[in-house]
């Protein structure tokens, strides 16, 4: 599964925001935070690693699990070219409306 997929479901975003905010956090203190079965995060962690999102390490006997640096950045750099391609079209129709508004003016 792709990155973009991945964050379709609201459940795994709200994995990710979790991570950001903690940093890292053990599957079972992440299961904790949903009121779904702990089995059912653990498929949506399962598809957060496969996504390359997050990363998991074995300590023991958990699984503790941290965001991808660099998966997100990948992410960022996709939105910031989507900003750039509206921003671009936004200008267009700002040139646009001006020059219609000149015209009514005269």
């Amino acid at each position: 599964m792709d990155k973009y997929s991945a964050l379709a479901d609201p459940t795994r975003r709200k994995i990710i925001e979790l991570l950001a905010q903690h940093g890292e956090l053990p599957a079972t203190q992440i299961s904790d935070q949903f009121p779904i079965s702990a089995p059912a995060i653990s498929q949506h962690l399962k598809v957060l690693r496969q996504a390359r999102l997050v990363q998991v390490e074995k300590q023991a006997q958990q699984r503790i699990y941290r965001i991808d640096p660099e998966a997100l950045l990948e992410l960022e750099q996709w939105a910031s070219r989507v900003r750039r391609l509206w921003d671009q079209r936004f200008d267009a129709l700002e040139k646009i409306l001006e020059e219609e508004t000149r015209k009514g003016e005269q």
